[in-house]
């Protein structure tokens, strides 16, 4: 069994995580096609048509703007798969465009030298074994073999959603972190909501990242950083939380969107919404980076598979501000 070790300082998989420092979520899925941010999973697959996935731009704006990695959902909570798999007729493969957009991003992170992190939801509103816990952990695990296995690349990052709709111990973390880290050795994993209490006790705002304190309890089990989106912590955020009475070293990593803080999914009113701001971006990235955390923020790619150029424009506004900003043309040429 593969476990993270008590530390107060971070390890090699820590480390390259800091380092990083600055990503790039993707929120793509049947949900663009219906103008809804969560779907019960009965949407018709049939809707999900995409006039193109332009993975190349999205991952060429990323890498321009600064960003080294990029995070890409694969699955929501609605159970619809983005990549080739067998597991379940709700995805890609049975739809009207067939692409498997984690091989398309892919393809593109490995030509611009961008880091590819997946998103994953725990929560599955589709797959009928869902309520077999060892049924569904089994289908799980085979999800997570299919893209972490090596058909990808190397995979920097596994960031873990949905894991309120259950208890912590009905999900079996400890058996995905174990699959995880045998399948990429140097992959980062965190579950969403990772310090406090029971979900299901939560009391307010208490346990938001602002608010942390030295030694607050982990929910699920020590993986390897801290999630709650879409908030920040604060300057002097401590790094250490209890497990099992041992202390382990966390780094956090901030994700947001570039448009209202949670606005995940392309929809018709997307464009009208308002634009967080550059100044507010490099804000945010000096806050987290200087104290060893990560800052990610989300571009949603619209019904024609391409980012809104605004938010390109303001991305690349923020990377100007910080001194951030790349020519993926030079980057190319060079390659060549």
């Amino acid at each position: 069994m593969i476990t993270l070790l008590p530390s107060k300082e971070p390890n090699s998989v820590q480390r390259a995580m800091m380092a990083r420092k600055y990503g790039m979520f993707i929120h793509f899925g049947i949900n663009t096609f219906y103008d809804t941010e969560w779907s019960n999973g009965t949407l018709d697959i049939n809707g999900y048509k995409p006039e193109d996935i332009d993975a190349e731009s999205w991952v060429k704006n990323a890498y321009e703007a600064g960003m080294n990695y990029v995070i890409l959902i694969t699955k929501h909570h609605d159970g619809f798969c983005l990549w080739d798999t067998k597991t379940t007729d709700y995805c890609v493969g049975n739809s009207p465009v067939k692409t498997d957009v984690v091989a398309r991003v892919a393809k593109a992170c490995e030509k611009y030298g961008v880091k590819l992190g997946l998103y994953y939801s725990l929560w599955d509103r589709h797959e009928k074994c869902y309520k077999d816990d060892k049924a569904y952990n089994d289908y799980m695990c085979a999800h997570l073999n299919e893209l972490l296995g090596g058909r990808y690349g190397e995979i920097c990052e596994l960031w873990l959603d949905g894991a309120w709709d259950k208890y912590p111990k009905q999900w079996d973390i400890p058996r995905l972190y174990d699959l995880t880290h045998s399948l990429q050795e140097n992959c980062a994993m965190a579950v969403n909501l990772t310090i406090g209490k029971s979900l299901f006790k939560l009391a307010g705002a208490r346990f938001r990242p602002h608010r942390y304190k030295q030694g607050m309890p982990i929910r699920y089990f020590p993986s390897d950083f801290r999630l709650w989106d879409p908030f920040f912590t604060r300057a002097d955020d401590p790094k250490l939380y209890s497990h099992g009475g041992k202390l382990y070293y966390l780094p956090f990593e901030a994700t947001i969107c570039i448009r209202n803080m949670r606005n995940w999914f392309w929809d018709p009113h997307y464009t009208k919404d308002r634009l967080v701001g550059a100044e507010f971006i490099a804000e945010k990235y000096r806050l987290l980076t200087q104290s060893g955390n990560t800052l990610v923020v989300n571009v949603a790619p619209n019904t024609a598979g391409r980012q809104e150029q605004e938010d390109i424009d303001c991305l690349m506004k923020a990377a100007e501000i910080l001194g951030i900003r790349r020519d993926a043309g030079a980057l190319l040429r060079k390659n060549v």
